[in-house]
């Protein structure tokens, strides 16, 4: 009769569950599971915000062509809510990508806080919450450098805009007014 030793170790090969080799896992926009990394973070927002504007516009556009002026307002709200949601969905993937509970993303609601999840950067390979985020694709750097690029235009826009204004005056006030030849 062959008795197997109890205290031999297995034979078998098995490999560790969360192995550093499981690769990434794919993006869900929709959804409070995952990890984004900061420029995906950043890029998704920013891609959304245009979105918000496309549809904001939509919807008052068609409430202006309908004749109902004084609900447009009340409609660009309704096209808020979706934004809001999915801003709340990046921010808790975000924050699961420096290894945080989604509930920290609570803390970007204080003013300069928020910026923690632009310039903290996330866990390098597995975390709590699963293998890292997919590479950056070039959509998604193409909207992040959006929003440094728009801003840069507003606050062009915002200084030039008043100079001009203020030199068109001047102008106006240098020349001479028109007198008809006398007969």
């Amino acid at each position: 009769m062959s008795v197997a030793n109890p205290y031999q170790p297995p034979r078998a090969n098995v490999a560790d569950v969360r192995s550093s080799s499981a690769g990434y896992q794919p993006i869900k926009l929709w959804s409070s599971k995952g990890r984004v990394s900061r420029l995906q973070y950043l890029g998704y927002l920013m891609g959304g915000y245009l979105l918000l504007i496309l549809g904001a516009a939509l919807m008052g556009f068609i409430a202006a062509a309908a004749g109902m002026d004084k609900s447009a307002g009340a409609l660009g709200v309704i096209a808020a809510i979706p934004y809001i949601v999915f801003s709340i969905l990046m921010a808790i993937q975000r924050a699961h990508d420096m290894d945080w509970s989604g509930w920290t993303s609570l803390l970007a609601l204080i003013p300069f806080v928020a910026l923690v999840w632009l310039f903290k950067a996330g866990t390098p390979g597995e975390n709590r919450f699963g293998a890292p985020p997919p590479p950056n694709t070039t959509k998604v750097k193409i909207l992040a450098l959006l929003l440094p690029i728009i801003g840069i235009i507003g606050i062009v826009a915002a200084i030039a805009l008043p100079a001009y204004q203020g030199y068109v005056l001047k102008s106006k006030g240098a020349q001479p007014s028109y007198q008809p030849p006398a007969p």
